[in-house]
């Protein structure tokens, strides 16, 4: 009987390490990506299946100074918002359809989202991006880059 590998004395190792983890499609790997407004990548982060988008917004702006940051629903709180604004970009990320106090976001500039969810589609045409092949987590954001550096060349 196979058993997932066993973590090590100080903590690291196992599943967890690889970004490996269970969410409602079954055990998987999510890939988070943030694009420049010519819908070329400057970040990905690699997380566990069961990990939350929101949860990686910090990461995927830091170092960086946008002037705008259009998200999908999957990124409405109310704390990044604020912490987008705070910085002196604006915020179009839509409001969830059960949240309490909807926020305004700006129709035509969340049109260019589709720039982003163009560079995903042409991404996943690569089938070690859209199925993880690899056991380790950093082969797996290596070929992802690859894949988003080949992409960007088309």
């Amino acid at each position: 009987m196979r058993r997932r590998a066993e973590k090590k004395w100080d903590g690291s190792g196992g599943q967890a390490d690889q970004a490996l983890g269970r969410s409602r499609g079954g055990f998987g790997t999510k890939l988070h990506g943030g694009c420049n407004g010519l819908g070329q990548p400057v970040e990905l982060v690699l997380t566990a299946g069961q990990e939350s988008d929101v949860g990686q917004a910090e990461a995927l702006l830091a170092g960086h100074a946008p002037e705008a940051v259009v998200a999908d629903k999957g990124y409405d709180k109310e704390a990044l918002a604020g912490a987008i604004e705070a910085r002196g970009a604006a915020a179009a990320i839509p409001t969830r359809k059960n949240s309490k106090e909807p926020r305004a976001a700006d129709p035509h500039l969340y049109r260019e989202r589709n720039l982003v969810e163009r560079f995903w589609a042409r991404a996943k045409q690569f089938r070690r991006v859209a199925t993880r092949y690899e056991k380790k987590a950093a082969n797996f954001l290596a070929f992802a880059w690859v894949a988003a550096l080949v992409v960007m060349m088309e």
